[in-house]
């Protein structure tokens, strides 16, 4: 009585925003099935020729009453997936989960450093890439992905802004229970997930998931310690970043506790 669908909510980002934790968590509730995997359907061009049912192929199988949910963090600062998404569904409800711009750009930078190192690459310090001759580098990926409130403007053309819930990651990783239950509303399903679902790892410093009498941890590249980062540095980004943050505050009605 299964079968793959179409996904009727997707987590469209944000990159190290925190959607594996997301998704991980919410896959506890019995009415959600997860796509195991990234599939990048939408935001690169040589999977979207692939078409539908490529994509359809990709899903987990679901019984009737189940939401099948996929995440792809790229789909957020994609020109492409908004418009893509919509064509597919324009009615689809979808998930972003954001945190402070600033600590988002150090962990992309963390990423990129430990998969350079254990590729055995070059790797260079945060404030080298950071600051060229003097002043931000505004061109670095990094801080291109956590200008929230210009890849939201492409978001808000297509889908009305209840259609999109935001998550607040800073809080999904201090205190899960209160984000997930309202992602829970949002969906419009039964209040299935309990803090029992989740203990704290004082190991790790954040919350690991019990479901199914099974226990699981993310994955150790999660929660990777950041570099300590200059302080003047900090400071040129908390301020680049102050402008675009006000303006997605209006854009989305809503105030987060960013620097």
């Amino acid at each position: 009585g299964t079968s793959r669908q179409i996904p009727q909510t997707i987590i469209i980002g944000v990159r190290k925003g925190g959607t594996r934790a997301l998704l991980e968590m919410l896959d506890i509730h019995p009415n959600i099935v997860v796509a195991a995997t990234e599939v990048h359907f939408f935001d690169w061009d040589e999977n979207y020729m692939k078409g539908i049912d490529w994509y359809r192929n990709l899903m987990p199988f679901s019984y009737g009453n189940q939401i099948t949910i996929e995440k792809t963090p790229g789909y957020f600062t994609s020109p492409q997936a908004p418009g893509r998404i919509h064509d597919m569904n324009s009615s689809i409800k979808l998930l972003l989960i954001l945190r402070d711009p600033t600590e988002r750009v150090i962990s992309d930078y963390t990423q990129v450093y430990y998969n350079r190192v254990e590729s055995h690459k070059p790797v260079q310090l945060f404030e080298d890439i950071v600051i060229k001759n003097g002043v931000l580098n505004t061109k670095y990926k990094a801080i291109q992905r956590s200008l929230y409130d210009v890849h939201m403007e492409k978001w808000l053309k297509h889908f009305s802004l209840d259609q999109i819930h935001i998550v607040d990651g800073n809080t999904l990783i201090k205190d899960p229970l209160p984000e997930l239950q309202k992602v829970e509303r949002f969906l419009n399903l039964p209040s299935r997930i309990m803090s029992s679902n989740f203990y704290f790892n004082q190991t790790k410093g954040f919350y690991c998931i019990r479901s199914d009498g099974r226990e699981r941890c993310l994955h150790e590249s999660k929660g990777r310690p950041h570099p300590l980062v200059n302080s003047t540095v900090l400071e040129q980004l908390y301020s680049y970043f102050r402008e675009h943050n006000a303006k997605f505050y209006r854009m989305v009605n809503h105030s987060f506790d960013w620097h």
